[in-house]
């Protein structure tokens, strides 16, 4: 059956969205298939790179608008209640998304159309899935990025599946994801392969995972108040809920603990130095550790601006270290030519966060080299560690609480879990309002707070592993099975070609 026009659009339109409930926190993967078969059914039925590229387009409108849904939540978040913006600010964003895997289906049609022999059934598969991963790679860093969802997240459910990101990264995991999920597309023998490639996967996969062991690591102490949003920065708030968070912090074992880990802008005001809050924040800080705390940094001078920052704190209330968050959120956290829209920046939103210089490395008395990330920077690849020494762990404070029980936090925290496995490190997760976690090297989370919990968690800093590949070259492991690929797909178009001489010859 021939779909054309409009229907073939709608049919790609749905297959996306169905594809995009493969996405944490449901993950029916079988959707997953049925998306990406019908992606290459509708590239294979296009008639020409444009016809191509709409479907392409239409297919990954549908995806990103299912998978990015829980944006919406924030636009209903009182007191500024912007409600009226969310759908079409969400389809918007998802309209401009769907041009990257638009442009993978365009860039291969033409491809397919210049060199016929890259037609065949296997060579297919292999050009789309080399297309889809570059657009993938562009779409998580063209006007600073978006990673999320990327393909490969559709394995987040079996962890030993997660581990080939240890090698290639997510976007390499996501070319042989795109291979595996469209292989019923090129016959029932890649069927039969891919399901041999995914048994073997996990096989390798977990036979790398040591067994979890507990470890002499610094025992620390993650902090989840679970505070709404609507009413975390009320000024009549703050006193109560800066001192909820002390007595949370200073619960049974306080004594034992090297630090206490509060999430994302935790004190609801911006912390200056010599602020009178920083005498009340010390009584958080373990009697030999230190208060490590995501807040709204300043200056005290008003003209410099506020950060979104970590800030690690001692007994003595003193800020010894500070972290400004790097990759700020277009739109959320930062406006673009804010200063230049000041007169106006009352009625575009709250106003900006000041960028930080560069990603660091904390190191401190006897607590392990740390990497901080501050929420959105998590879903960032190969962008998660400070320079120089590679750090001990990773840590990832969050506030997802603008997203309630949306679909948003769970994919949040898969791609915290990625960073985990890509880089060999361990990483502690604290969340205003869930999902708090350990997670350990490999993937494997430890111990959770779920959403809208309220709770603390104490866990010894699981032990990192040596360097993985992509830790030590990042991308350039993905170029490499990018290479791999392209030749792959050359003899496999050869072998083609060859097939088409001999029958043409009889």
């Amino acid at each position: 059956m021939m779909l054309k026009g409009w229907r073939a659009a709608g049919v790609a339109f749905l297959a996306g969205a169905l594809a995009a409930l493969a996405m944490p926190p449901l993950y029916w993967l079988p959707l997953a298939i049925v998306g990406a078969v019908a992606f290459v059914w509708l590239w294979d039925t296009a008639a020409g790179p444009k016809s191509a590229l709409l479907r392409g387009w239409a297919w990954g409108t549908g995806h990103f608008a299912v998978g990015s849904y829980w944006i919406v939540e924030a636009f209903f978040v009182p007191p500024a209640d912007y409600g009226p913006l969310g759908p079409p600010i969400v389809i918007g964003l998802a309209a401009l998304l769907g041009f990257f895997p638009g442009m993978a289906a365009g860039a291969a049609k033409w491809a397919a159309q210049r060199w016929p022999t890259l037609g065949g059934r296997y060579a297919r598969l292999l050009l789309l899935a080399i297309a889809w991963t570059v657009a993938e790679w562009l779409r998580g860093h063209v006007f600073t990025g978006y990673s999320w969802n990327p393909l490969a997240h559709v394995w987040a459910f079996a962890v030993p599946l997660l581990q080939g990101a240890a090698l290639f990264g997510v976007y390499g995991l996501g070319l042989l994801t795109f291979m595996i999920l469209a292989a019923p597309a090129a016959g029932w023998r890649a069927s039969l392969l891919a399901l041999v490639v995914v048994a073997g996967a996990g096989f390798a996969g977990q036979s790398v995972m040591v067994p979890v062991e507990m470890g002499d690591g610094p025992l620390v102490r993650v902090v989840q108040p679970n505070t709404p949003q609507a009413e975390k920065w009320r000024p009549e708030n703050r006193t109560r809920q800066l001192n909820k968070l002390v007595d949370m912090s200073r619960r049974d074992g306080f004594d034992k603990l090297s630090a206490v880990i509060w999430p994302e802008t935790a004190p609801p005001f911006i912390v200056e130095p010599g602020s009178p809050a920083l005498e009340v924040m010390a009584k958080a800080v373990p009697p030999d550790g230190y208060l490590l705390t995501g807040a709204a940094r300043g200056t005290g001078k008003r003209d410099e601006g506020v950060w979104n920052s970590l800030l690690v704190i001692d007994k003595a209330g003193t800020i010894v270290a500070t972290y400004d968050k790097v990759h700020l959120v277009p739109l959320g956290e930062y406006i673009p030519f804010h200063k230049q829209l000041a007169p106006v920046s009352g009625f575009i939103g709250r106003g900006s966060f000041e960028e930080g210089l560069s990603r660091v490395t904390v190191d401190l008395p006897r607590l392990p080299s740390f990497s901080p990330i501050i929420c959105y920077e998590v879903i960032f690849p190969a962008a998660v560690t400070g320079p120089g020494a590679r750090p001990r762990w990773l840590l990832n404070v969050t506030n997802d609480a603008w997203f309630g029980l949306s679909s948003g936090p769970y994919q949040h925290l898969a791609s915290a879990r990625l960073r985990a496995v890509e880089e060999g490190l361990p990483m502690i997760r604290a969340a205003n309002t869930g999902v708090s976690a350990v997670i350990d090297a490999y993937g494997r989370v430890l111990a959770a707070l779920d959403m809208q919990q309220e709770g603390i968690i104490d866990h010894r800093i699981p032990a990192t592993r040596e360097p993985t590949p992509y830790g030590r070259w990042g991308d350039g492991t993905l170029l490499a099975l990018l290479g791999l690929a392209g030749l792959l797909l050359v003899a496999t178009s050869r072998f083609t070609s060859s097939e088409i001489t001999t029958n043409s010859s009889r």
